[in-house]
């Protein structure tokens, strides 16, 4: 069974930074394509930033210029550095890998940004 599993969320205070990562059981270039999202509460899942095998990257206007997101091949690893984080930043955030026509997703870590 495919897994991805993230870890990293934790409660911290605006504008400090936070890695998050999501580790694959398996080589991460098998995947087509591998994405963060963020669920706040009561509202809808959205994108945060993708990256694709080729390496191509996107990002959510929202977080251009303050995260980053980037992964380690050695280590079959996805990250996602928020750095400036702000209140509005709280989520759920989840990771996603394109495999085929399926969509594998890890079970999600909370970001809680307070003062």
């Amino acid at each position: 069974q495919i897994r991805l599993v993230e870890s990293g969320g934790a409660l911290v205070q605006p504008v400090e930074s936070l890695r998050l990562s999501c580790a694959a059981s398996i080589n991460i270039l098998s995947f087509k394509a591998m994405a963060w999202y963020r669920q706040a509460p009561g509202q809808q899942r959205e994108l945060v930033a993708r990256i694709t095998a080729g390496g191509s990257i996107d990002y959510a206007d929202y977080v251009k210029g303050r995260f980053t997101i980037s992964r380690d091949m050695a280590k079959d690893t996805m990250y996602l550095q928020m750095n400036n984080q702000m209140p509005d930043d709280t989520a759920v955030y989840s990771c996603v890998a394109a495999l085929g026509s399926h969509a594998v997703w890890g079970q999600g870590t909370q970001v809680t940004v307070s003062s």
